[in-house]
């Protein structure tokens, strides 16, 4: 069985819930977990609920280890790559899932079973020589998750791009991420001459437009 740790970071305990549920004009809602978002999170760990969320209250401003394969898998990318993926899938696409950037790869959270079947797809595909070969982390592996609370903006430390702000978030299966990766690859000519929707500098910016998420 996994074991979910959370990374030791000394904070001073209090309330995050209850912070997480008051607006805050000053964050980006995109990088921004809701509470609903992190009851999600705590639902991938094991063990109860209620002990994983106040762990989390206790060290909101701390990154997780949480189990892949339950709540979620994540295809991990290089970011560049990871980038043409999103712009597909929220210019021409369903949106995405959460998405987290750590240690200069980006972490895309998709459906269970994901990990184990976009290997063999990527494998099947025409096009799929030319993917730079995405890390699957499903059933047996886990990740490092972001703090519900910012926390700095040092690069190495893992924040979130589209943070998950509800208890049933939609998630891209393996064929939806075939397809972005494809669609990726295919128009990288293209995505050189066209506006990006990412901002070309600033880490926290509002680059999604969350509502159109299925």
């Amino acid at each position: 069985m996994t074991t979910t740790t959370w990374l030791r970071d000394e904070t001073t305990p209090y309330d995050v819930f209850r912070f997480l549920r008051t607006g805050d004009e000053d964050r980006h809602q995109t990088a921004r977990v809701t509470a609903d978002g992190a009851a999600w999170l705590a639902s991938a760990a094991s063990g109860d609920l209620g002990t994983a969320l106040a762990r989390w209250e206790a060290r909101p401003e701390s990154p997780a280890v949480l189990p892949c394969g339950t709540a979620f898998d994540v295809v991990n990318v290089d970011p560049v790559f990871g980038r043409r993926m999103l712009d597909r899938l929220w210019e021409e696409g369903p949106g995405s899932g959460p998405v987290a950037a750590h240690r200069g790869r980006m972490l895309l959270f998709a459906a269970p079973g994901t990990a184990q079947r976009l290997p063999a797809l990527l494998d099947w595909e025409e096009w799929g020589e030319s993917v730079p070969r995405p890390l699957c982390h499903g059933a047996g592996d886990a990740v490092t998750v972001p703090p519900l609370v910012p926390a700095g903006q040092e690069s190495s430390r893992p924040r979130w791009l589209v943070a998950p702000d509800t208890r049933n978030p939609w998630l891209p299966g393996p064929e939806v991420m075939l397809w972005a990766c494809v669609r990726a690859v295919r128009m990288v000519s293209a995505a050189d001459v066209r506006v990006s929707i990412f901002a070309p500098a600033g880490e926290g910016a509002n680059v999604y437009d969350v509502s159109r998420r299925r």
